[in-house]
């Protein structure tokens, strides 16, 4: 899988003649194009903002000038960056993380457990993909102790920078919560409540169709409703929190789960991750527990 990687546009040809004169004609001091020069070879979006607004206020006959290189060098950069979207092939671009955890324990106890799960996605210029699957067992002395296997995959139609149609196909098996298989299918809208680099906030509402094999043999279909909430939030450098939720509302079996995550950064794309994860079933069949949890603690790579 490849991540989307933009070149910084050529500075030279991005910011005009080397006298440092806009279209038309007005002189950029020399030290503030020196300065301005330098933030556009970083590519880094803050530090341009940054010299972009004390050079106005430093030099005001001079400001449209420097906000015009600004703003041409983003438009080759857009453009760039759309060229190489339209180019690349559905199994490029994909960005996401992978978890492992697990423990053994011999002795007195005879217990062996483990955890992944893998979050991708994949952004293009009219539509985004999801993918996400997860997987936990457990045994103690040889016996199974906990089963559960979860894989979703949601595509999104962009409508604007905020609202999104989807579409999301979900398969769910989990044995101690009462059923075998659970298939469940869904269409909606979604809106980018928050949408910066430190807090972003997605929600989402739609009907959806639901097929469970229940593990006393009796099987359930039914429409439902769905919403989901998923933030991701930065506190610090290095420290996020992330919080998914989603309800499934039917006539019979509702479902309702949540997962909170603490992720820290270790090295490179290497992090460290503790979640706590709830899920309630209103209708169990009999023998099983309405409601499950299971805490987490894994390493995780980002690609």
């Amino acid at each position: 899988m490849l991540a989307l990687t933009v070149p910084a546009p050529d500075v030279a040809a991005t910011v005009g003649e080397p006298d440092g004169k806009h279209d038309e004609g007005v002189p950029i001091p020399a030290p503030i194009k020196a300065m301005l020069d330098a933030a556009l070879a970083s590519g880094s979006e803050s530090d341009i903002n940054t010299i972009v607004r004390y050079a106005r206020t430093a030099d005001p006959e001079s400001g449209d000038a420097v906000l015009a290189m600004a703003e041409h060098w983003r438009a080759e950069r857009d453009a760039q960056r759309r060229s190489m979207i339209r180019e690349a092939s559905f199994i490029d671009l994909w960005r996401g993380k992978a978890q492992l955890g697990g423990y053994l324990t011999t002795g007195n106890s005879e217990t062996f457990g483990v955890t992944g799960a893998v979050d991708a996605t994949r952004e293009g210029l009219e539509w985004r993909h999801k993918f996400h699957a997860e997987a936990d067992y457990q045994e103690n002395r040889g016996v199974a102790s906990r089963e559960h296997y979860l894989a979703s995959y949601q595509p999104n139609f962009k409508v604007d920078e905020r609202a999104y149609l989807y579409g999301q196909a979900q398969f769910e098996s989990d044995h101690f919560l009462g059923y075998d298989q659970r298939y469940s299918a869904s269409i909606g809208a979604g809106y980018s409540a928050f949408k910066s680099a430190a807090l972003k906030l997605d929600v989402e509402l739609g009907p959806a169709y639901r097929h469970t094999s229940f593990t006393d043999d009796s099987v359930q279909s039914s429409l439902a409703a769905r919403g989901s909430a998923d933030l991701s939030w930065k506190l610090l450098p290095g420290l996020s929190l992330s919080q998914v939720a989603s309800a499934y509302v039917q006539r019979y079996n509702s479902t309702i789960s949540s997962a909170t995550a603490l992720n820290a950064k270790l090295l490179g794309p290497l992090s460290a991750q503790l979640s706590y994860n709830v899920q309630y079933e209103s209708m169990p069949p009999t023998a099983s527990m309405s409601t499950d949890t299971t805490t987490r603690a894994a390493l995780v790579y980002s690609f």
